[in-house]
């Protein structure tokens, strides 16, 4: 996952990373907020990869550049290099991943649609091994959701 032409400093000391790496593992959502985008993929890119070992069926990041409704995300989650094809039905994808132990890392959450933080709240109901980490500007407003200020 880690890309070797990949340049910068985490924005973060060894401790702060420590405590994020735990308050994933223990969580069920943490969002790195900050006013920058690079610093916040890089620090949730960094995490994937470090825990990726920790779910048995890894990490699926996602990259959110443009407005994404539920259909959008599925249809990424679809695409995601070492998943199985994501069923694009509602009810089949939930049931899926409802299944699943994994990390979703979602990179760009500032452009997600208010039906897809919906979605992804019945997704936590339904998917007790799911884990949601987010980067964006602001909180995703989900239960149980831990913040990290950049």
């Amino acid at each position: 996952m880690r890309d070797p032409g990949r340049a910068g400093t985490l924005p973060t000391t060894s401790d702060e990373l420590s405590r994020l790496l735990t308050a994933v593992r223990r969580g069920r959502v943490l969002t790195v907020t900050g006013r920058f985008r690079e610093p916040r993929s890089l620090l949730v890119r960094e995490i994937a990869e470090r825990l990726s070992s920790n779910f048995c069926d890894g990490v699926a990041v996602v990259t959110v550049e443009r407005p994404f409704g539920p259909r959008e995300l599925r249809a990424a989650l679809g695409r995601v290099a070492g998943m199985p094809s994501l069923p694009c039905a509602a009810p089949d994808a939930v049931s899926w991943l409802a299944e699943r132990d994994m990390l979703l890392v979602l990179d760009g959450t500032d452009h997600l649609a208010p039906e897809t933080l919906t979605w992804l709240r019945n997704l936590l109901t339904a998917a007790p091994g799911l884990r949601i980490l987010g980067a964006g500007r602001c909180p995703l407003a989900l239960d149980g959701e831990r913040v990290h200020r950049l």
